[in-house]
């Protein structure tokens, strides 16, 4: 058995070696061992967030329903998706694979195709080892076929099951997704959040964040009564609980980026009798490592070895790094690629000529806190730290000492007392890209060489697609990467029709505001 370190002490896990004796090889026989009954397994994901819980200690948020699960099983410290946005993210997951890897890496796929290599989906694998399958909620948001609801899950509720039968049901709450749901039951004053330096420090940023942690407290509500329907029915005891983020947070910085804030999720795992409760683990794992440990504790063996790792194994508490990667958003092309370990991030831009806020129909029409940034960028009012991300164009590559730098502020990949560091990082991600993931990198066509003219011609980028919808080919080359996107009267509009969405009060019936000029 592999030791699991909690906090700075290396602590035994505590779990039975007769269960992973007895699913050590070999496929599960499809009928139901009532002696010794496999685990239930239920998946529980939360959209567009990152550790902001009042268990990982964020300030001002009350999530008492998912402490308690933290408090009775594992919470991961060190937990990363492999891809900072939805359809890309749950590919993998749904797989156990890096989505590059089955070519399920632009968000949307416009062309989906079957999986690659005799890859199934983790629900065909339950189901064929004799577990009722179910998804509880309606979002699949896959790139790869199939993609249905029905599809990939036996139903949508694990009561449908046979008596005796284990479940493999998934769920997800999306109140944590743009737009932000108000909590009128414990509504979060402005002076109690705290925000990270790279976001200005305004009224307007600091409400907006607030509204996001009372989104979350919505959910924690729903995970609680989740939570009390396993107990109800005597469940408990003998189902595997992960509770994760789909990715990271919707801000102006995090989903869509490779750096800790569109990458880094909450997981919590809670596993009776297996896990011991309240053990807070240091190493680094990923989102992919649940697949293989849901395999693992229900005997089943995938046809085609993961990506990801068991949990509870040495394959993760010696792992070295973590790999992430962003390729097209919607029409937004870019595309970078990440290497991680516990003291360093290298975040390597594949278009480094494009602008971290080149144009995005999603972004722009999701996020207050965009027009707010862009504004005082605009008028030279933010810091430069903030400012940075703010700029015209990017570096080719991204280095950070997170044991000094969490925030991942301070760029040095220039620095040579860190050349030794940055070429191992580069090395690690170059064999990563070769020979893990395949990558295919960026073509002329995906980078639009020659396509659009070469400056903005409206005063909105919005517009001017708008206008052009019929004479570009939108879905191949992606959107112009015109930057500023907007003149600033036309940010300094965009703010004024966010001011009263973001500061409205809990119960207020007002819809999120259309900020997309089109003409």
């Amino acid at each position: 058995m592999r030791l699991m370190k909690i906090g700075h002490f290396p602590t035994k896990l505590v779990c039975l070696l007769g269960l992973f004796l007895a699913f050590s090889t070999g496929e599960v026989n499809a009928q139901f061992n009532t002696e010794s009954p496999r685990p239930n397994i239920l998946w529980i994901t939360i959209e567009d967030w990152s550790p902001d819980l009042s268990c990982y200690g964020t300030k001002g948020i009350h999530t008492p329903h998912v402490d308690r699960l933290a408090a009775e099983g594992v919470r991961f410290e060190r937990a990363f998706t492999t891809s900072p946005v939805c359809s890309t993210s749950r590919s993998a997951m749904m797989t156990g694979f890096h989505q590059n890897y089955i070519g399920a890496q632009q968000h949307r796929e416009y062309d989906k195709q079957p999986l690659p290599f005799g890859i199934k989906p983790i629900p065909h694998l339950f189901a064929e080892a004799g577990y009722y399958t179910a998804l509880l909620s309606s979002k699949t948001d896959c790139n790869f076929l199939p993609d249905g609801r029905a599809e990939l899950f036996m139903g949508d509720d694990w009561k449908h099951r046979e008596p005796g039968q284990p479940f493999f049901a998934r769920i997800t709450f999306g109140e944590t997704h743009r737009s932000f749901h108000r909590d009128p039951i414990r509504p979060i004053a402005i002076e109690d959040v705290e925000l990270p330096p790279y976001y200005p420090d305004t009224p307007f940023v600091r409400r907006d964040w607030a509204n996001g942690l009372e989104s979350m407290q919505v959910v924690d509500r729903k995970v609680g009564s989740l939570l009390k329907r396993l107990d109800d029915e005597g469940l408990s005891d003998n189902t595997i609980v992960f509770f994760i983020g789909d990715h990271g947070r919707c801000h102006v910085r995090g989903k869509q980026f490779l750096y800790d804030e569109g990458l880094r999720i909450p997981m919590i795992m809670r596993w009776p009798g297996k896990v011991r409760s309240g053990e807070v683990n240091d190493d680094l794992v990923s989102s992919l490592d649940i697949c293989a440990t849901i395999l693992e504790a229900a005997g089943i063996d995938a046809p085609i070895p993961l990506h990801g790792k068991s949990l509870i194994s040495e394959d993760v508490a010696n792992r070295q790094y973590l790999f992430a990667a962003r390729d097209r958003m919607g029409e937004t092309h870019d595309a970078m690629r990440s290497i991680r370990s516990k003291d360093y991030k290298l975040i390597l831009n594949l278009m480094p000529e494009r602008a971290y806020c080149q144009y995005s129909s999603y972004k722009e029409g999701a996020y207050p806190v965009l027009a707010e940034m862009s504004v005082l960028y605009l008028k030279g009012q933010l810091t430069p730290q903030q400012a940075v991300f703010m700029a015209a164009n990017k570096p080719e590559i991204e280095l950070y000492d997170l044991r000094s730098d969490q925030h991942e502020l301070n760029n040095l990949a220039d620095d040579p007392d860190h050349a030794e560091i940055k070429a191992e990082l580069l090395a690690n991600l170059a064999h990563w890209r070769e020979n893990v993931i395949h990558d295919q990198g960026v073509t002329d066509d995906f980078r639009a060489i020659g396509v659009f003219p070469e400056t903005r011609p409206t005063s909105t980028v919005s517009a001017w697609v708008a206008q052009n919808a019929g004479n570009y080919d939108f879905k191949k080359f992606g959107y112009p990467g015109w930057y500023p996107t907007r003149t600033l009267e036309e940010w300094e509009k965009a703010r004024e029709i966010w001011t009263p969405y973001v500061f409205r009060e809990p119960g207020d019936k007002i819809k999120r505001p259309n900020v997309l000029p089109t003409e």
